[in-house]
């Protein structure tokens, strides 16, 4: 899809101008100009109850009289001075493509850039309707063998109507919209993949791709056997049980001012697939445990969308590849683990299986002498209790990265929520027989999850992201979200001094 943003006059010659009117009986300055040239045509219609002005509400008219655009497309926009949150003006947004969605209109004029958001600029306005577009728009058909015969839409293009004065904002929304999008699309397209095609070696070949396309990207592999001389005892029991083998992936992204700068590093848990190894998952829903390397895809997602904009950063994203299956060799209940930073850990359960790569992973990404470290993983269930499917969980042990991935979470509407860090949870991951118990018990799951991370994050300021609740969606709409790459990418943009 094209976007663009201009000063459109309201009679231009178009496929459609896409307007808004609100509830009792008013009209937006450019539905109004329309109703003049038209002789009325709008207000006729409004009077007569045929248009309500309801949020979402869409009235699609053909051969206005006097109007030189082919069509014209009324969205309902609420109670007139009442300011839309951004969950309204999205729901609002995909209104509108859903019923564009049954032209052949193959560019449309949008004048809904002057419809306010609470305390929110143009640029938001713009930015927020690309990525609900483009969240609308997508489907994922790799593996269908009769392929989908016509687009979804004939719709190629978007024009944004705004004044001269706000060209340049405008524009940039355009730019860093296209860049999230195209990273939430390449972590959908990554998350999607069936676990037979997406396993660790199929993540490590994504990342050696993007450094072949981008020159600001070096991408390093490490396999089992680098591993096992780094000591990463963690990490390698639980690839045990699995044929394929386990590999981080390493894309280094050097574009900083100063060569020299601290990276920014992002570590994803990237179980391909995670049948909780010994003690096995449930059957009901199995399928969705591909979804346990969405981290790993958010951070492919963020890089990819970084290589585009070229931040001005050093920033290193890491893909902490493995799988999680029952065998012979496998791990078991019981074990003691010897972690990359010397720590022992008593298995309690297999399933938790995630802070065992990412520990090792944490302490690995130690050399790069980080200016911070994020990590972001489908690590627990009960963060999906505690937060449900709106809020990723935030864990951290420094108060200034957590306020910043606050204000970004804020600032994107990709919403995550503080959890407590205080040493009592600690206590719940002690064990008779080595430092660390890799499960703290049934409550507070979530928190000593990312209680047992910061055991292996002493050496730079961290932070955590539980997303198991928000990477992806069940039932009809099952699929992969791209959450939290809008919110990294825009905590990354804040980062730019």
């Amino acid at each position: 899809m094209n976007y663009s943003a201009q000063q459109v006059a309201i009679n231009t010659s178009a496929d459609c101008l896409i307007v808004g009117v609100f509830e009792e009986k008013t009209l937006s300055p450019s539905a109004a100009k329309i109703n003049d040239i038209s002789q009325n045509y709008l207000s006729r219609l409004v009077e007569s109850g045929e248009v309500s002005g309801k949020l979402g509400e869409t009235t699609l008219l053909r051969h206005l009289p006097n109007i030189a655009a082919e069509r014209v497309l009324l969205v309902g926009c609420g109670k007139a001075g009442e300011l839309l949150n951004e969950r309204q003006y999205k729901q609002l947004i995909q209104k509108t493509v859903q019923a564009l969605k049954t032209t052949q209109a193959k560019s449309a004029v949008s004048f809904l850039t002057e419809i306010p958001l609470n305390q929110r600029a143009l640029y938001w306005n713009i930015r927020f309707a690309i990525e609900t577009i483009e969240q609308d728009l997508y489907q994922f058909t790799q593996f269908k063998s009769q392929k989908i015969a016509e687009k979804s839409t004939a719709l190629s293009g978007v024009i944004f109507n705004v004044g001269a004065d706000e060209l340049a904002s405008a524009e940039q929304a355009i730019q860093h919209a296209s860049a999230i999008t195209l990273g939430v699309r390449h972590a959908k397209d990554v998350a999607n993949c069936p676990p037979n095609v997406c396993n660790p070696t199929y993540l490590a070949n994504k990342a050696l791709h993007l450094a072949e396309t981008s020159p600001l990207i070096k991408t390093t592999i490490v396999g089992e056997a680098e591993m096992e001389k780094l000591g990463m005892g963690a990490y390698l029991a639980v690839s045990r049980g699995a044929h394929n083998e386990a590999k981080l992936a390493i894309m280094e992204y050097r574009n900083a001012l100063n060569p020299n700068a601290k990276p920014i590093v992002l570590v994803g848990k990237g179980l391909t697939f995670d049948a909780g190894g010994i003690s096995l998952k449930p059957a009901a829903d199995m399928d969705e445990m591909k979804y346990d390397m969405c981290g790993a895809a958010s951070v492919y997602g963020v890089m990819n969308a970084l290589a585009q904009l070229q931040l001005p950063l050093n920033v290193i994203g890491v893909m902490a590849g493995c799988e999680n299956l029952p065998d012979g060799n496998a791990y078991r209940p019981g074990d003691i683990l010897t972690t990359m930073n010397g720590l022992t850990v008593e298995v309690l359960n297999t399933d938790a299986e995630g802070r065992l790569v990412l520990c090792d992973t944490l302490t690995y990404v130690e050399r790069f002498d980080p200016e911070l470290v994020i990590d972001i993983a489908t690590l627990t269930g009960a963060c999906v209790v505690a937060l449900g499917q709106h809020n990723s969980g935030l864990v951290s042990t420094h108060d200034d990265i957590a306020a910043a991935l606050e204000q970004a979470a804020q600032q994107s509407a990709d919403k995550a929520w503080r959890l407590p860090l205080s040493e009592e949870y600690q206590e719940q991951l002690k064990s008779n027989f080595a430092d660390l118990a890799n499960i703290g018990g049934r409550w507070g799951g979530a928190i000593t999850a990312g209680a047992f991370l910061a055991n292996f994050t002493k050496k730079y300021p961290w932070a955590h992201l539980d997303i198991a609740g928000t990477a992806w969606l069940q039932g009809a709409n099952k699929g992969a979200t791209g959450r939290p790459v809008s919110l990294l990418v825009q905590f990354l943009l804040n980062q730019v001094k």
